[in-house]
């Protein structure tokens, strides 16, 4: 198993803040995202907020690929769908290559 810490900020704005996190209640998720996870080779998914910045951590299978995951978004309308709605809400965080959303970070401790 693999984990990944990427990183990502939300506009500025508590009414956009509120409505991001709706949509990433299980109530409100739209099926074929959390579905999209679970087939990705994702063994778990989890975002935290602090502020405007978000973290999630992605525990993956040992053969989980970003490329096939961005790959297989870009060939499914739905999650391109998603994916569009969802920038409405976020923004590149400093020092974010262009075009560049989920930044991964560098982990420097552990236990």
């Amino acid at each position: 198993m693999k984990t990944y810490c990427l990183a990502l900020d939300l506009k500025d704005d508590p009414q956009l803040i509120e409505e991001y996190k709706k949509f990433h209640q299980l109530a409100h998720i739209w099926p074929e995202v959390v579905e999209s996870i679970k087939t990705d080779g994702v063994l778990g998914e989890e975002i935290y907020l602090a502020g405007t910045r978000m973290v999630m951590v992605l525990r993956t299978t040992d053969e989980f690929s970003f490329e096939a995951k961005a790959e297989k978004l870009r060939s499914n309308p739905k999650m391109r769908a998603w994916e569009e709605l969802m920038w409405k809400y976020q923004q590149a965080i400093p020092g974010a290559k262009s075009g560049e959303k989920w930044v991964m970070m560098e982990k420097i401790f552990e236990v």
